[in-house]
C-alpha cells in the first residue's frame, strides 16, 4: 500500500512564498525523490522475498529496503521547510484554503478515480470476470478503500494544519531546532545526532508497540501506525530548519554539509548492512516468525533510524554541492514532479498486470514499466497542467 513523495512536497514548496527563495539543489533533490519512488513501486513486484510476479531478483529487495527506510521521512522533512515562512506571510484562512487546494484536493480526486483504476489491476488477476463498475462501486462502499501512496497528501495536510494552530500559539515555537540548524552549518554531525536520537525516540517504541503491519485506516485515510511519529517528527524538524536563518543553517549554500564528501555515503553503509544482517538472523534463525521478539524489533529500529537519517544527509549534502551548477536531466522533470506522483501509480499497477504472463527477466520488467510509467505520468500531467487553474494545483 505504500510507499511513495516529495512530489507532494512539489506541492508545499511551490504553494511556499518566496520567504525563502527557490532552491535549485532542494528543487533537484524533491525531483530525485520522486524518480525514487517511481522506482520502489517498479520493483516491488520482483523481489525476491514476497515478490507477486514470476520473475524475481534479490537485488531488488535491496533496493527497496533502502528506499523504504527513509524517503518518506525526507519528503516530510523537505515538505516542512516552507511551512513556517508561508504561515508567517499568511492568514491561517488562506492558508488553509491553500493547502486544500494543493493537497486536499488531488486526494479526493484521485482517490475516486486513479486508486480504483490502480487497484483493478490487481482484482482481474484474482477475479478476471470482476467489472470495474462492480469493484469501484465495491471499494467506495464497501471496502477495503486502499490508498496506495496518496495517503501521503491527507497526512501531509494534517500536519499543514497542525503547524498552522502551533504558529499561533507561539511563533517561536521551534526556534531551539532552528538554533541546532544555525549551530549545524559549521557542525552537521551534531544535528544529525540529533535527529538521529529523535528518531530512535519516536520510531522504535512506536515499533515495538504497534509491530510493523499495523495501519491506521478509515476509507481512503490511511497511515502506517509505527511511523506516524517519525513523519511528524521529520516534518517539524524541516519547518525548525526552515523557519529562519535559512542560508545560515544546516541547508546554507556554503555550510559544512554541503561541502561534504563521501562521508555521509559511507556513513550508511554501516547501518544499512547491519538491516541485512537482522533480516538474514531473522529467516535463517529464527524461521521468519510472524511475531518477532522484542530484542529484535528493538535493534531493527535503532538501525533504520541511523541508515534513514544517514541517508537524507548524504542526499542533501550531494545535490548541496551542486545548487551553482548549470542543467541537470531532474530540471525538466521539476514542473510535472508532483502531478506524475498523483497518477504513476495507475500506470505503474497495470503494466504491471501486463507484463505478468510474458517471459521476462525481472530486470527487463522493471526497465519496461519504470521507462513506460515515467513516460506516460510527464505526458498525462502534462497534459493535465494545460487545463485552464490547474497549474494551480499541479
Amino acid at each position: 500500500m505504500i510507499s511513495i513523495s516529495q512530489s507532494d512536497a512539489s506541492a508545499e514548496v511551490r504553494s511556499a512564498p518566496r520567504a525563502v527563495s527557490r532552491n535549485l539543489s532542494l528543487d533537484r533533490a524533491r525531483t530525485f525523490l520522486t524518480i525514487v519512488v517511481l522506482v520502489h513501486h517498479a520493483v516491488i513486484p520482483y523481489t525476491y522475498f514476497g515478490h507477486t510476479d514470476p520473475a524475481s531478483w534479490i537485488g531488488f529487495d535491496a533496493i527497496v529496503l533502502a528506499t523504504d527506510s527513509f524517503f518518506m521521512a525526507m519528503f516530510f522533512l523537505l515538505s516542512g521547510l516552507f511551512v513556517w515562512p508561508s504561515l508567517r506571510h499568511k492568514s491561517p484562512g488562506w492558508f488553509f484554503l491553500d493547502r486544500l487546494l494543493r493537497l486536499g484536493l488531488p486526494f479526493l480526486i484521485a482517490a475516486f478515480t486513479v486508486i480504483p483504476i490502480a487497484y483493478y489491476a490487481i482484482e482481474l488477476r484474482q477475479h478476471p470476470d470482476s467489472s470495474f463498475a462492480e469493484f469501484w462501486r465495491k471499494t467506495v462502499t464497501v471496502g477495503p478503500w486502499p490508498s496506495g501512496p496518496l495517503w501521503f497528501l491527507w497526512v501531509l495536510l494534517a500536519f499543514d494544519l497542525t503547524a498552522s494552530l502551533l504558529y499561533r500559539l507561539s511563533p517561536n515555537l521551534l526556534d531551539p531546532i532552528n538554533r541546532l540548524s544555525i549551530r549545524g552549518f559549521d557542525k552537521p554531525v551534531d544535528f544529525f545526532l540529533f535527529l538521529f536520537a529523535v528518531t530512535v525516540i519516536v520510531y522504535v517504541s512506536s515499533r515495538l508497540y504497534f509491530g510493523v503491519n499495523h495501519w491506521f485506516e478509515f476509507g481512503p485515510f490511511s497511515v502506517q501506525a509505527s511511523r506516524i511519529l517519525l513523519y511528524a517528527s521529520y516534518f517539524f524538524i524541516g519547518a525548525g530548519i526552515g523557519a529562519a536563518n535559512f542560508e545560515r543553517g544546516l541547508l546554507g549554500a556554503n555550510g559544512r554539509l554541503a561541502n561534504s564528501g563521501w562521508s555521509w555515503a559511507v556513513a550508511t553503509l554501516i547501518p544499512y548492512g547491519a538491516l541485512w544482517v537482522l533480516i538474514a538472523v531473522k529467516r535463517e534463525i529464527l524461521g521468519n516468525p510472524g511475531l518477532l521478539p522484542h530484542w529484535y524489533e528493538f535493534l531493527y529500529g535503532i538501525f533504520f533510524a541511523a541508515f534513514s537519517a544517514a541517508i537524507l544527509f548524504a542526499i542533501l549534502a550531494f545535490f548541496l554541492r551542486f545548487k551553482r551548477a548549470g542543467w541537470s536531466v531532474l530540471d525538466s522533470l521539476q514542473r510535472d514532479a508532483y502531478g506524475i506522483f498523483l497518477v504513476h501509480y495507475a500506470f505503474a499497477l497495470w503494466i504491471q498486470y501486463w507484463l505478468f504472463g510474458i517471459d521476462l527477466p525481472a530486470i527487463v520488467k522493471v526497465v519496461i514499466g519504470l521507462a513506460v510509467t515515467l513516460a506516460t505520468g510527464w505526458a498525462l500531467t502534462a497534459g493535465l497542467r494545460q487545463i485552464p487553474g490547474s497549474q494551480r494545483v499541479l
